[in-house]
């Protein structure tokens, strides 16, 4: 939704200076995860839905006017994870996704075509995955006297971000390389945003791909965050049991000490 406010108002200066502005987003996808078979990748498909206009507005996730019988059917044959919900729409997204990588294609490629089906091009706007290796994040908790560790997704949507999170694991992280386009677009940029996002695991898992650090210290463009953290929480989702597993203060200068150690 922020992006949907940045992208009106650079339209707004394109009618005044003869624009147009591009509006390049790069998404985190350590959230990514394999269901029923299937490639998702909750980020950039909620950007998809959203620049695209197909979101489901009340959500701010997943498809608007959306049905669940292919779920449905799975969970009658007994089929796990129940917990993370893929409506018939969506799942059009996660075979076509799927189908492509199996082919052969990357994950920046089946992000384009996937971009031009939702016309973001046409607006101005290029999407870019953060990589295109795979990489997972994966949350340490307490179970008992030991430690296990669970999908990102399962702690932020089975458990509610309840259980208290020990630390952040990106597996992958090690092996992967910036996608294409990727470093070049911030150090070509004229202005650089780290919207208000979850600044742990959508912001700070995009700063830990190698090189993006370097490509912001680097860049000669203006550098802003916009804080997550309003009036001592978080404008939506768990960001602030994110930033208490890492002993960082919820709240906006937390987040700005946050960006700094990362930097």
């Amino acid at each position: 939704r922020f992006l949907r406010g940045l992208r009106r108002h650079l339209d707004s200066l394109d009618s005044l200076d003869n624009g147009p502005h591009e509006l390049t987003v790069v998404a985190n996808t350590g959230d990514d995860i394999t269901l029923f078979g299937l490639r998702v990748s909750p980020d950039v498909d909620t950007l998809l839905y959203t620049l695209g206009g197909g979101i489901h507005e009340q959500q701010g996730w997943g498809r608007a006017d959306e049905t669940f019988a292919v779920q449905q059917e799975l969970a009658a044959y007994g089929v796990e994870p129940q917990w993370f919900g893929l409506g018939d729409r969506d799942m059009g997204t996660h075979i076509a996704r799927s189908m492509w990588l199996a082919q052969g294609a990357t994950p920046s490629q089946v992000t384009e075509r996937l971009a031009a089906r939702w016309g973001l091009p046409g607006q101005g706007v290029r999407l870019l995955p953060m990589t295109d290796d795979l990489v997972e994040t994966h949350v340490v908790v307490d179970e008992g006297d030991s430690e296990r560790a669970v999908h990102f997704q399962e702690w932020w949507i089975r458990m509610q971000a309840k259980v208290p999170a020990r630390r952040f694991v990106v597996a992958g992280m090690d092996r992967a390389a910036a996608a294409p386009g990727v470093l070049d677009a911030i150090r070509s940029a004229d202005l650089v945003i780290l919207p208000p996002s979850n600044p742990v695991v959508s912001i700070g898992i995009i700063l830990l791909v190698p090189g993006v650090r370097e490509a912001l210290r680097g860049t000669e463009a203006p550098v802003v965050g916009v804080s997550p953290i309003v009036a001592g929480g978080p404008v939506r989702g768990h960001a602030d049991a994110c930033l208490a597993a890492l002993d960082v203060e919820v709240s906006p200068a937390g987040v700005a000490s946050l960006y700094a150690d990362f930097l």
